[in-house]
């Protein structure tokens, strides 16, 4: 391919967030636009994705999953400890580029901790999309906030991390990163705290350097597809419900959201 290839990375130092779900929802999005589509795991110790691309593949072989659609994966092993060797720029360099050859897409899910695999893949991204559970414990790994008046006192560690990866990025190719962070797992009620939260993450999003996407709703669909890797993008037999339309559009919206960056023209890396 002429065209480098669009980098999505799915980054949070926090578990739970719904991080690989996302991911392999926009991938499987994105195939079934037609897209061609890679990912990479650099979660070696979790490996949710992983898992879910071989649940996925193992589904495809039966006669109920034939026609399913994979992205290519190649596979970036830690050199040392956790994710911490000295050989972790090369490798993941070399996932990169050979999926660089035919992907129109690759997507990256990180650690949910802070190591040298976490930091590469964040300073390769093209969008990071943060999901992030809509609560103040949660925010806390944006901001640090006032806990009486909820005023923003400056950015947290998270924040921190993904500035410096900014500036790594330009300092290696000139690129910048869109960054998108990713209100997930949602209440569909209308709670104070919910308001509350809505209104720091929209000062934020000015002052840290952030678009705002919403995220999925909290669904037990989500985890009971992860047995056979399926995602709520493909048709279902038997149809729908109206909960599972809704998540399907969820996911929808949020794949449209990552690629308006995309389809923009290209801006400066000033947050």
């Amino acid at each position: 391919m002429s065209e480098k290839p669009y980098m999505i990375v799915f980054g949070n130092e926090k578990g739970g967030s719904g991080k690989s779900t996302a991911a392999l929802h926009t991938a499987v999005g994105l195939l079934l636009q037609g897209q061609s589509v890679g990912v990479i795991d650099l979660d070696v110790r979790q490996g949710t994705v992983t898992r879910y691309l071989e649940n996925r593949r193992r589904f495809s072989a039966t006669e109920e999953g034939r026609g399913l659609k994979l992205p290519r994966q190649p596979s970036v092993p830690p050199t040392g400890g956790e994710g911490e060797g000295e050989g972790e720029k090369e490798r993941l360099a070399a996932a990169i580029a050979e999926l660089s050859a035919d992907c129109a897409y690759i997507i990256i899910d990180t650690p949910g901790t802070d190591n040298t695999l976490s930091r590469l893949g964040h300073s390769y991204a093209d969008t990071l999309v943060t999901p992030m559970n809509d609560s103040f414990i949660d925010l806390d790994l944006l901001a640090k906030l006032d806990t009486v008046t909820h005023a923003i006192q400056g950015p947290s560690t998270y924040s921190e991390m993904v500035w410096e990866q900014r500036k790594q990025r330009a300092l290696r190719d000139r690129g910048s990163i869109d960054w998108v962070v990713m209100r997930n797992r949602l209440s569909h009620l209308d709670a104070r705290n919910k308001r509350e939260i809505a209104d720091v993450m929209e000062k934020l999003s000015r002052r840290i350097g952030f678009r705002l996407a919403r995220g999925f709703g909290e669904r037990v669909i989500f985890r009971e597809l992860f047995l056979k890797g399926l995602t709520l993008l493909a048709p279902k037999k038997g149809g729908l419900t109206m909960s599972q339309i809704a998540a399907r559009q969820e996911v929808r919206a949020l794949i449209d959201t990552i690629l308006q960056a995309r389809r923009a023209p290209p801006k400066s890396n000033a947050a």
